[in-house]
């Protein structure tokens, strides 16, 4: 995940709420790749602000609050893993562009979830889940609170598709999977067309000979990793987070048109943003 020549740190976007979770697993995972943790913060800029010298003192306190937080995450990171270097920023900017500005060093950038509505992911300043997962340079993972049942041994669930952006996404689950002695189950998710007739055992034929081809090609570099293969009927982010829900992850290609950052990010990492209660692995086509 990290080459020679440089070394790419996991990327922690700290914010004010209860990111517990997130934390730990963003430091954990840097300690398992043997890489620094950066703890990131952002401050809107006095521009995105009515001018003034309230609005001045204001923004003041904002940087001190933002200065705080990222105190009290080093010291959290410290704690879990002692011999881990974490280094802090923080930035006036915009919280997204501020990560996907870190993403282009980064080898991972990892969120907490705010479970904020579907058009409100994508609207709202205060979000960053949804504009950086649509727009960073490396793969990004969102981590709802603690609170669920992780099965064992553990899996992590892959979205196929036969997109490249789905190839990256099992090359990234394959890795990681390696990397924490878990196994990967690629889905491969069919839904029946509103209209028109359709041979619908031919139709699961295709799709599983399609997912053992797409499986097969990408696999050869962890032969030790445990692979299996699921096609499953259904919408495609309901049927994935159904079969995620006890997984370590569920991992999907970034796909959709540019502009928008809704439309660029795609609609089943899209959804499962906001519908999975596992973590969420948004990786881009580009992704090593």
């Amino acid at each position: 995940m990290t080459s020679a020549r440089e070394v790419r740190p996991v990327v922690f976007g700290v914010d004010t709420e209860d990111q517990d979770a997130a934390l730990v697993w963003a430091t954990d995972e840097a300690a398992r790749r043997g890489v620094p943790l950066q703890l990131v913060h952002a401050v809107l800029p006095v521009t995105h602000r009515v001018r003034g010298v309230e609005e001045t003192a204001h923004h003041r306190a904002l940087r001190q609050l933002g200065d705080e937080e990222l105190d009290k995450a080093m010291v959290c990171a410290h704690e879990r893993q002692p011999g881990l270097e974490v280094t802090t920023l923080i930035t006036d900017a915009n919280p997204a562009q501020a990560l996907v500005r870190q993403s282009a060093h980064a080898g991972l950038v990892v969120l907490g979830s705010r479970r904020l509505g579907r058009l409100a992911g994508v609207l709202s300043a205060a979000s960053t889940t949804v504009p950086v997962s649509a727009n960073a340079a490396c793969p990004v993972v969102v981590v709802p609170a603690a609170g669920r049942t992780v099965e064992e041994p553990p899996y992590l669930v892959v979205g196929l598709d036969g997109s490249p952006s789905a190839d990256a996404a099992l090359d990234h689950a394959l890795e990681a999977a390696a990397s924490r002695g878990a196994s990967v189950r690629a889905v491969w998710v069919w839904q029946r067309p509103l209209l028109g007739f359709i041979d619908e055992q031919a139709a699961l034929e295709s799709c599983h000979r399609q997912l053992h081809e797409a499986a097969a090609g990408r696999s050869g570099g962890h032969r030790d990793v445990p692979l299996s293969h699921t096609v499953l009927r259904g919408h495609p982010v309901e049927a994935l987070a159904e079969a995620a829900e006890h997984a370590l992850a569920v991992v999907v290609g970034r796909r959709g048109r540019e502009g928008f950052t809704g439309m660029r990010l795609g609609s089943v990492p899209h959804g499962l943003l906001h519908r999975a209660v596992c973590p969420v692995v948004t990786v881009p086509p580009t992704a090593h």
